[in-house]
């Protein structure tokens, strides 16, 4: 019997890039944003200094030094065995951020294989059973069934089955299969 796929992102999925601008922004401007403050808006547009996440996105270092999401590396060992797992990322906007996501995935998650990762422009093209994702744009263009993880911009939606975190998400994959 074949196991079933999971597409995951890296950004505000695996990879806790909501921490990482709140850290580097006060590290750059000595400001410190509180999670509170970026609910329900465009990281874009949550900081003061509108500018400031193209700056880090475009930083040689900026993805090779994201936290890990809380509980994500556990997560996705226990479901490694039961699903095929594919972590997806629309890395190509950024193309400096290939070689340090598959740096940082090779560092935090060893056990992914290679021919496991995908870095595309488009997430409409990935044709798994089932998309984890924190943006819309990416879900819904998904023709399996798709969960929301949390993240501050998304907070006020409802559209998709929500994920809040990793620990929540790993009984609600095992139900799936």
């Amino acid at each position: 019997m074949r196991k079933k796929s999971i597409a995951i992102d890296m950004d505000n999925v695996i990879a806790d890039v909501e921490t990482h601008y709140i850290n580097w922004y006060e590290k750059e401007t000595g400001i410190r944003i509180s999670k509170e403050t970026l609910k329900g808006i465009p990281e874009t547009e949550a900081f003061p200094d509108k500018q400031a996440i193209r700056r880090f996105l475009t930083t040689p270092g900026f993805f090779q030094t994201v936290p890990v999401m809380p509980g994500a590396k556990d997560a996705l060992l226990k479901l490694h065995p039961i699903f095929d797992i594919y972590i997806v990322s629309a890395a190509m906007e950024f193309p400096q951020s290939l070689t340090e996501k598959k740096s940082w995935l090779q560092e935090h998650f060893p056990f992914i294989s290679w021919k496991n990762i995908v870095f595309c422009g488009d997430k409409s093209i990935i044709g798994t059973d089932f998309m984890i994702d924190d943006l819309l744009k990416n879900l819904d263009t998904f023709k399996g069934k798709a969960f929301l993880f949390t993240a501050s911009h998304n907070i006020n939606i409802d559209k998709y089955t929500r994920i809040r975190n990793w620990e929540e998400a790993v009984p609600l994959l095992i139900a799936e299969k």
